[in-house]
């Protein structure tokens, strides 16, 4: 059968599995990790300005978050953002207490201020991508989730995702085995292999820049690129980074209602708004925000209106939105 005659757009053709990033593209959790990190890293740098004046500024949640946090271990976040502006603080230890006198630190403030908003507010699923999913578990395409947020599994159980995957490679996971953060693709072949498929035959999904040179260099047949933040220079990195294919929304990777099912895979319906993808249309398929609904092949839905800047610095541990 077809990826056409299993729901799927053109471009899914020939994938046997699927591996799934968390934050920004299967739930809205990245918006909260890019306002718990500016919360911060502006509280550190009106600690510790730094001596250059020109760096001395806030933290963009939406460029800064992009350049230097996003699908990094949070540690390494921290790092990568504080020394490029100079802030004068030692990189202090993993056990420093939550505050402003170390990267370390900065860290774990940030984690509690993640953990403190998904308990009060809750998270949501992109549902376009919940729509994706169905369409997938209906397929009889096995699927894991991979992030190297230690928080992962909570934020899968509150948006109700957790049950759709065969395995989740988190950051417990990712700490135990020693596995290397991204860019390195460590993590998605860690997870391609507990599914029992080669790479090659496999799809990610990635909104972080590092996530998908990852799966550019794990040898992933089709790396996904989810631009949550729609601008021309989002789209742009994310090719420049390994992104075969840049989507607005996970539902594009379903096939356009009332489309031929049994149409070729170079169909002109095929997914996403990346003019330089196979098959690409920029007439594809628009959506809403409504809920998804009992049928996993009703028309793609559009979050647009709840699209947060695309980022991924995840609360303390090996990813920057865990």
């Amino acid at each position: 059968m077809t990826a056409p005659e299993r729901g799927l757009a053109p471009v899914m053709t020939g994938i046997a599995a699927m591996v799934f990033d968390v934050d920004g593209v299967l739930t809205d959790s990245a918006r909260v990790h890019a306002e718990a990190w500016k919360e911060a890293f502006d509280a550190c740098l009106r600690e510790h300005p730094p001596a250059d004046t020109a760096l001395d500024r806030p933290f963009d949640a939406a460029d800064d978050y992009l350049r230097y946090v996003d699908g990094k271990p949070r540690a390494d976040g921290a790092a990568a953002f504080l020394h490029a502006r100079r802030v004068p603080i030692p990189d202090g230890n993993p056990s420093d207490a939550p505050g402003t006198g170390s990267v370390a630190a900065v860290a774990a403030l940030k984690d509690g201020m993640f953990t403190r908003r998904i308990r009060q507010h809750g998270i949501e699923p992109f549902p376009g991508s919940v729509r994706l999913l169905k369409a997938l578990r209906s397929a009889g395409i096995p699927m894991a989730a991979a992030s190297s947020s230690h928080h992962a599994r909570d934020v899968l159980e509150g948006a109700g995702l957790l049950d759709y995957f065969v395995t989740l490679v988190d950051g417990d996971e990712s700490h135990r085995l020693g596995l290397a953060g991204k860019p390195d693709p460590a993590l998605f072949l860690e997870a391609a292999g507990r599914l029992g498929v080669e790479p090659a035959h496999a799809a990610v999904a990635e909104d972080a820049l590092a996530g998908v040179e990852a799966g550019r260099r794990g040898g992933f047949g089709l790396v996904v690129g989810v631009d949550r933040a729609h601008t021309t220079d989002t789209a742009r990195d994310l090719r420049e980074h390994g992104a075969d294919l840049v989507v607005d929304d996970l539902a594009d990777l379903l096939r356009a209602p009332g489309t031929d099912a049994h149409a070729h895979d170079t169909d002109e319906h095929a997914p996403g708004h990346d003019e330089h993808a196979p098959g690409h249309d920029e007439h594809a398929p628009g959506t809403d925000d409504r809920a998804p609904g009992p049928d996993e092949h009703a028309p793609a839905t559009d979050d647009r209106g709840h699209r947060a800047p695309a980022t991924d610095d995840r609360a303390p541990g090996p990813d920057g939105k865990e």
